[in-house]
């Protein structure tokens, strides 16, 4: 976000956001001050959908419990849920794959609904952790809307654990003003070797295995995936030779970029384009030499506590006129045709959420080996304990 006389300065945003997050403000104050308060009433009146309930459900308790990524759902659509079901949306922020697993290994999570990535769902299946789905109770999922590549991993043996909720890349966001001139990288060499020179002290990477070591394997031209010892070795080595150049390791990296204390950070679609709208000089890159495509899923724990209202929510947030909204705040790509039926033009063709054929076709989906290989999980813990 730059700083114009017509909105507030890009610190005045974030700390009314942190105030709003910290439940010092009400959402009315935060969207007065921010001036998001027009555009969601913008957008109420271009989705009259929204104002319905006919997805709303009578009798499923007063609360629901999810655990989803950070950024990546809009507020407003849970106020609405909760005023319409009288379930209250109680969000849990996780930071990886592997969090979520352990956390749902241990017992006791208290979540109703999670969002699992694409290459996790068999994993979930084969330790009971997931429940099949009765698609009776979800009647906004259309199968034969979503792109096939981007659904087929939530159904296992031919049972839906899991429905599609959006899908994306991982590259990087790199702050072009930072770069004194220089030419903007273009490849994860470049991302590892300006982290280790003009960049030091100011590059993220994840809290997550598949991407921090992913992206790190890539820099060899290996795959993304690999599980090679020799490969995982080498990526070992570069992870700690770039490991005191890091200004962190943390999957919420956006505070940092729009502060300017990172410049440089390994970045997720929605994230990318959030970033990108308020402040138009970080960029987003996909490494030349390939990454992560990826989809994200909607599913109910084994042990959820709030059943009804599990379903209830996932059946919400697939209301196509709901979901056109979540997109329209996180700025992730769905595989709903309904969904992008109903997004604006501009968005369909932004080069952020919809990459160019020749940059996606070097990605690759996760494999389910990479979240359960006992050598990437030491890996990461030695390269964070570092």
């Amino acid at each position: 976000m730059t700083d114009r006389n017509d909105q507030i300065s890009r610190d005045t945003f974030i700390a009314e956001l942190m105030r709003y997050r910290k439940g010092s403000v009400s959402r009315r104050h935060f969207l007065g001050v921010t001036g998001l308060g027009a555009a969601t009433a913008v957008l109420g009146s271009a989705m009259p959908g929204l104002r319905g309930a006919a997805w709303a459900q009578e009798g499923i308790g007063d609360r629901v419990v999810l655990a989803s990524w950070p950024n990546y759902h809009d507020p407003a659509n849970f106020e609405a849920f909760a005023a319409a079901t009288g379930a209250a949306v109680d969000m849990n922020v996780f930071g990886s794959n592997e969090e979520m697993l352990a956390k749902l290994q241990a017992g006791g999570s208290g979540w109703d609904v999670f969002v699992p990535t694409n290459y996790t769902i068999s994993t979930y299946v084969a330790e009971g952790l997931i429940q099949p789905l009765d698609l009776s109770r979800i009647p906004n999922y259309d199968l034969a809307s979503f792109d096939a590549r981007f659904a087929e991993p939530g159904t296992v043996d031919g049972q839906v654990y899991a429905v599609s909720r959006n899908w994306g890349t991982t590259g990087f966001a790199v702050n072009t003003a930072m770069l004194n001139g220089a030419p903007k990288p273009v490849s994860w060499k470049e991302f590892w070797d300006m982290t280790m020179d003009a960049f030091s002290g100011r590059s993220m990477v994840h809290d997550y295995q598949l991407t921090t070591i992913g992206n790190a394997l890539k820099y060899f031209g290996y795959s993304f995936n690999s599980v090679d010892p020799k490969e995982l070795a080498d990526a070992e080595k570069l992870l700690m030779d770039a490991k005191p150049h890091l200004f962190a390791i943390n999957s919420d990296y956006q505070p940092s970029m729009r502060s300017g204390d990172a410049w440089m950070s390994v970045c997720w679609t929605g994230d990318a384009k959030q970033l990108h709208n308020d402040m138009p000089e970080i960029e987003y890159v996909l490494g030349k030499e390939g990454g992560e495509l990826w989809s994200d899923f909607l599913a109910i724990a084994k042990d959820a506590p709030h059943p009804d209202a599990a379903y209830a929510l996932i059946n919400y947030l697939l209301d196509p006129a709901v979901n056109a909204k979540e997109v329209l705040f996180h700025g992730y790509p769905v595989a709903d045709k309904r969904v992008l039926a109903l997004l604006p033009p501009e968005m369909l063709q932004d080069p952020i959420m919809f990459p160019a054929a020749e940059l996606l076709s070097p990605l690759e989906f996760g494999a389910a080996v990479t979240l359960t290989d006992p050598n990437r999980a030491e890996l990461m813990a030695r390269f964070k304990a570092a």
